[in-house]
């Protein structure tokens, strides 16, 4: 499986199709080409790209009319319109329909590629939290836990509930954090209002106040149309700020305003917009620490952290990690059409025994992995990663058959030991390494790095 994500353009120009091509195939994205929107359709239904880039006017099909097919087929597909000034009107109406955004042509390839980036950010993220969603959920509203931490921050999710207060969860990163935000809006009586999400460490510091309260035509270059922000789309019901330690010190000064006088204006407005939300914000990092360090606002800590709650990381949760991974077991099977039923004792030991520094997300991945190598109908020790199989306290792995040392063991820590000196600048460690990006990217998949 390559971490490269795929882009379908669609587009009667051949000169526009080739130009993009080629600026992101640079990019290390691999692209599909259409010359027009039937053609586009049938690589959609066969290649499953991960974003789409179409041209509004086309002949036969237009891009209104593949983005309406494409959302009917797949109503979490990013689609991209590229639209000449003349149809930036048909452009917004499209939005309406679920376009994820649109650029003006002549294409500014700056805009392109962070546009682009955020598509596909969007959308994995998106995915990834439907499909644990789908695995955690016994039953509508319930997490799969039976451990004594999580048993107790669920405990405590369904008393304050039903309160209006703010929300602060912290917790390592894949540990369910917008999950818990979830369980709050759905046992909440907001549940049949908006849950709006904000993925604040995907947006760039002049875009975040556009994202959170909106902005009127003409605010600045490119703004053609107004933009209604996540706070009125959340009215009345709950906005979740993820990763919120990593805003701005400018917009920290402009959220704690809306949160002590209820009311913001759009950028470049003046009219003044008053909106009720509920308030739920997640991080990863130890935000007191963050305000000690003087890098986010003690007054805007103490208006979101009104409820504190801290979600385990799943290696103080070791009671659940059976459950969890038979859940993603019967995802992933169903999946790929795989009869896998079950996992030894032996594997689901080395299972149980391992940290899990990437926490759920990790265990998400790993299990996938897993599935979709095995071609037995139960997951055996061997099938389980080297690393995995290692015990907690580090030392030899639990020995599996036909386990040998090997050169791809060196390779992948060579690798891993990269991307740490690197701090996950993959272009930083490919450079070290004497690999391209795209190699990079698929040794990381190939090693579930």
């Amino acid at each position: 499986m390559s971490l490269a994500s795929t882009i379908l353009i669609a587009d009667d120009d051949k000169n526009t199709r080739e130009g993009l091509k080629q600026f992101l195939e640079g990019l290390d994205y691999d692209v599909l080409l259409a010359a027009d929107g039937n053609e586009a359709l049938k690589i959609y239904r066969q290649e499953k790209p991960d974003l789409v880039l179409t041209d509004i006017r086309m002949p036969g099909m237009d891009g209104v009319a593949l983005l309406e097919k494409i959302l009917a087929e797949n109503q979490r597909a990013a689609v991209v319109l590229l639209t000449a000034y003349g149809t930036v009107e048909d452009a917004v109406k499209a939005m309406k329909k679920g376009a994820f955004y649109y650029l003006t042509k002549p294409v500014n390839l700056e805009e392109l590629e962070f546009l682009v980036k955020k598509a596909i950010a969007s959308r994995n993220l998106e995915e990834e939290n439907r499909e644990l969603r789908q695995a955690l959920n016994k039953e509508k509203g319930a997490i799969i836990a039976k451990s004594p931490p999580m048993l107790e921050v669920l405990k405590t999710v369904d008393k304050i509930a039903q309160s209006s207060a703010a929300v602060l969860i912290e917790g390592e990163s894949g540990t369910g954090k917008e999950l818990i935000a979830h369980r709050i809006h759905e046992l909440s009586p907001r549940r049949s209002q908006p849950f709006v999400a904000v993925h604040c460490a995907a947006l760039t510091e002049t875009l975040m106040p556009s994202e959170l309260f909106g902005h009127e035509r003409g605010a600045f270059t490119g703004a053609t149309e107004r933009k209604i922000g996540r706070f009125e789309r959340a009215h009345q019901g709950t906005l979740f700020l993820d990763e919120v330690g990593e805003i701005s010190a400018e917009t920290q000064t402009k959220l704690l305003r809306v949160l002590q006088e209820g009311e913001f204006e759009r950028v470049g407005g003046t009219r003044t917009i008053k909106a009720d939300v509920r308030l739920v914000c997640a991080t990863n990092k130890n935000l007191m620490e963050e305000v000690k360090a003087g890098r986010f606002r003690d007054d805007l800590y103490y208006r979101i952290n009104v409820i504190y709650l801290k979600v385990p990381p799943l290696r103080a949760r070791r009671e659940d990690i059976p459950l969890l991974a038979d859940a993603f077991l019967k995802h992933f099977a169903q999946a790929n059409g795989k009869k896998i039923t079950a996992i030894e004792p032996a594997a689901m030991q080395a299972l149980a025994g391992y940290d899990w520094p990437g926490n759920i997300r990790e265990l998400r991945n790993i299990i996938e992995r897993i599935v979709v190598l095995t071609n037995d109908s139960l997951i055996r020790l061997q099938n389980v990663p080297e690393d995995i199989r290692r015990p907690a306290g580090g030392g030899a792995p639990v020995p599996a058959a036909g386990d040998f040392g090997s050169l791809s063991t060196m390779e992948k820590e060579l690798i891993r030991k990269a991307l740490d000196e690197a701090r996950g600048n993959k272009s930083l460690a490919a450079k070290r390494l004497g690999i391209s990006r795209r190699t990079l990217y698929r040794k990381i998949s190939e090693y579930s790095l």
